[in-house]
């Protein structure tokens, strides 16, 4: 039986799951707004290793399972932690596997594995930034994760390439190549405002990107609560 699910609202959006008696969904921690009484709520590492891969690739040490322990249909929700989209995605669609950026997963049905997956290349280990550390979803079924801001899905076809900010990368097939650019040129690093490295990415296979990566909105609070407190000492 598939999931019931539901996707409310606009760009602070809310998952509503439906769960049968006995079904089970997991999600990282925080991220559940409500569940009806009859759901039983556990937190575990699911083995030491399987925890510390899951710290690593930027979710906590511990996943959350919730169970409908009743014998009726229960609902519960979870939010996005910033502005955006909320991508269902099948991993039956993916072969089983799918890429994503660092704490880009929301929830996921029971069956699904959260690993660490550094990239391939020595380049992208080091300079990759954001996109250094990836998320490897393993299983089967349904997840969910968040894309900041403006959801884009880019279909590549096979030696066809993109390059991405690395922060706005949410995630991608594993028939995609991925690898780590550097910019070249001192004015393009100094003041191109883009970062000096970018990431590469080769097709075949489906990549989604978000308009508003968590570091950005961050930098841009960051950046007003500076300027606001140098007008008030003005």
């Amino acid at each position: 039986m598939s999931l019931r699910y539901s996707i409310l609202g606009d760009d602070l959006q809310v998952l509503e799951v439906q769960l049968a008696p006995g079904e089970s969904i997991r999600s990282e921690a925080g991220a559940m707004l409500f569940m009806d009484e009859g759901m039983d709520m556990s937190a575990s590492t699911g083995g030491i290793m399987k925890g510390l891969k899951r710290a690593v690739a930027g979710e906590g040490l511990f996943i959350t399972s919730f169970t409908n322990r009743s014998d009726d249909m229960k609902r519960m929700a979870f939010s996005a932690p910033f502005p955006g989209k909320i991508l269902p995605l099948n991993l039956d669609d993916f072969g089983g596997q799918l890429l994503c950026q660092r704490g880009a997963f929301l929830c996921g049905e029971s069956g699904v594995e959260i690993e660490v997956a550094f990239t391939k290349r020595l380049g992208a280990g080091f300079f990759g930034g954001e996109g250094f550390v990836l998320q490897r979803l393993r299983g089967r079924g349904m997840v969910f994760i968040h894309a900041g801001g403006a959801q884009i899905t880019r279909d590549l076809r096979e030696g066809e390439a993109i390059n991405v900010d690395t922060g706005c990368l949410v995630a991608f097939s594993r028939d995609v190549d991925y690898d780590i650019r550097f910019v070249g040129g001192v004015r393009n690093a100094l003041f191109g405002g883009e970062g000096i490295f970018l990431a590469r990415l080769t097709g075949p296979g489906r990549v989604y990107l978000q308009s508003l990566p968590l570091s950005r909105l961050a930098d841009r609070i960051l950046q007003g609560k500076v300027v606001s407190s140098k007008s008030n000492t003005d």
